[in-house]
């Protein structure tokens, strides 16, 4: 008995290397499976012919067999497609491109494109490897996405290469164009165990968001899931496996928050008004608003003074403070429609204790998309406000005096000049100069710890004096405790070069 067969073409039979389809949608969802005929369908038809001699009779008999004709299943391959952080597609998908690169020892960082298999198209003669993947058909890396596409892409890794054995660490990297509204998303993708054999196979990988950002719609930054195998049904040979990876890619800046104040300078006793503005930049609405503000220290927060509005409409706003009074946090009772500003107002009242010079705070917010419940924040930004001293002053007044000390005590006795010209800088950043006694003075400096240091280049002649009883003293700085209108001393004992000697 013979077999006989009606054969593919040629390019059906050809031995294809085993590689896997590793299948990435990144920046996106994809609801459903959005798939791609592989290979042409071919019918495979089977009949048999017999013939043979009944040795009995010796009579001969031939014939054939009914035909068993099958139409094989087409080779589907599920491909990855770049979406909007809300799920839709990208408007334009001009300029947006996704890489494969192998990763360094950390794992975190991409060092290198991986080298792919390089295929062709199908019904080309010429080809060495037939069989590419709409629509990254020549299998390149990085592969640029087209709106003809809706931003759909695919990569076949080879496992004859090495590149899905367990332990493997990529880094899939989503690069928007420059200038982009949309973040560089980067993924690391670990293969964690392939088992099973020819029509059989199961990988295992875990994908984690190296930035922090969710990778689904759904939320989560890391996902464990098994690669499906996808076989080539026309020929047996073919191995495939689609690693469908699910993530999203979303604007640059979503919310943005704004800190003004009412003036420029205040005074103890006067009531400073602030102005916090929180603008929705995306095309959805945000939920579940709250900033945080930090006070300058001796401001008091007036809690009746909270409004809040949208639009000009008044929105209901929750003030709390924290124990310390040094925190409000601002909640607002309703959303920010797309392209809003919620602007909320509050007043405060400085106190004596706020006489420190300058007094900046702070702000942040958080909030909510509502199509997908991702957290979206902006902040800090910082009002400065100048504080005058009005009549209420705590600051204190440094004086201090330069002079030659013959006996080393470090204290001025009579017959110890002061040095005119003498150089003292403070650690405010002041430069002052004694007079013709040697004598400085510089009021109005806020209390607490205040230093200063002499500069011995504007004494030619001078170096500093040993002191023989106090050894902290033997430094050319010193350290003070200036309490809140109070007065202290900061001398500099110097002596001649020439009569530096022990005078014992």
């Amino acid at each position: 008995m013979t077999n006989r067969s009606h054969h593919p073409p040629k390019w059906l039979r050809y031995r294809w290397p085993q590689r896997l389809a590793a299948l990435f949608i990144a920046s996106g969802i994809v609801h459903g499976q959005t798939a791609a005929i592989a290979q042409l369908q071919t019918p495979l038809v089977n009949q048999a012919a017999y013939e043979y001699s009944d040795p009995v009779s010796g009579n001969q008999f031939q014939g054939r067999s009914s035909n068993i004709s099958t139409q094989p299943k087409p080779l589907v391959d599920p491909l990855g497609q770049i979406l909007a952080c809300n799920g839709t597609q990208v408007p334009n998908y001009a300029g947006f491109s996704v890489a494969i690169y192998e990763a360094d020892a950390t794992g975190l960082e991409p060092v290198g494109l991986l080298p792919l298999t390089r295929t062709e198209f199908p019904d080309d003669p010429g080809n060495t490897i037939p069989g590419g993947k709409a629509p990254n058909i020549e299998n390149r890396n990085p592969f640029f996405l087209t709106n003809r596409d809706q931003g759909r892409y695919n990569f076949l890794f080879d496992p004859n290469q090495g590149q899905t054995q367990p332990g493997k660490t990529y880094i899939l990297v989503v690069e928007p164009p420059s200038n982009s509204e949309y973040l560089e998303r980067r993924i690391q993708i670990e293969i964690l165990q392939s088992t099973g054999g020819a029509n059989s196979s199961i990988v295992r990988y875990r994908a984690a968001a190296l930035d922090g950002q969710p990778l689904t719609v759904q939320g989560g930054n890391q996902v464990d899931d098994n690669v499906v195998e996808v076989f080539d049904a026309e020929s047996g040979i073919l191995n495939l496996f689609s690693l469908a990876l699910s993530t999203i890619i979303c604007e640059n800046r979503q919310i943005q928050i704004t800190k003004s104040g009412d003036r420029a300078a205040a005074q103890p006793g006067d009531t400073a008004v602030y102005r916090i503005a929180v603008r929705n930049l995306i095309d959805v609405s945000l939920d579940n608003v709250v900033a945080t503000d930090i006070l300058p220290f001796g401001f008091r927060f007036l809690s009746e003074s909270v409004r809040g509005q949208i639009d000009g409409v008044p929105v209901q706003i929750e003030a709390q403070l924290s124990p310390d009074g040094a925190t409000v946090t601002f909640k607002a009772g309703s959303p920010i429609p797309a392209g809003q500003v919620l602007n909320i107002v509050y007043a405060t009242h400085i106190t004596p204790d706020a006489v420190r010079g300058s007094a900046r705070n702070s702000a942040v917010v958080d909030a909510e998309r509502v199509d997908n419940g991702f957290d979206v924040k902006d902040g800090p930004v910082s009002h400065l406000m100048r504080l005058d001293q009005g009549i209420l002053n705590d600051c204190g007044t440094l004086i201090g005096r330069v002079f030659v000390d013959k006996n080393f005590d470090g204290e001025q006795q009579p017959g110890e000049p002061g040095v005119p010209n003498a150089v003292v800088f403070l650690d405010d950043g002041n430069r002052i100069v004694t007079d013709a006694n040697g004598l400085y003075s510089v009021s109005n400096m806020l209390p607490g710890y205040r230093s200063g240091a002499l500069d011995l280049s504007s004494l030619p002649g001078y170096s500093l004096a040993p002191n023989l009883y106090f050894r902290e003293r033997n430094s050319q700085s010193r350290l003070v405790h200036l309490a809140p209108g109070a007065m202290v001393r900061m001398n500099f004992a110097v002596t001649p070069t020439f009569q530096e000697e022990d005078p014992s």
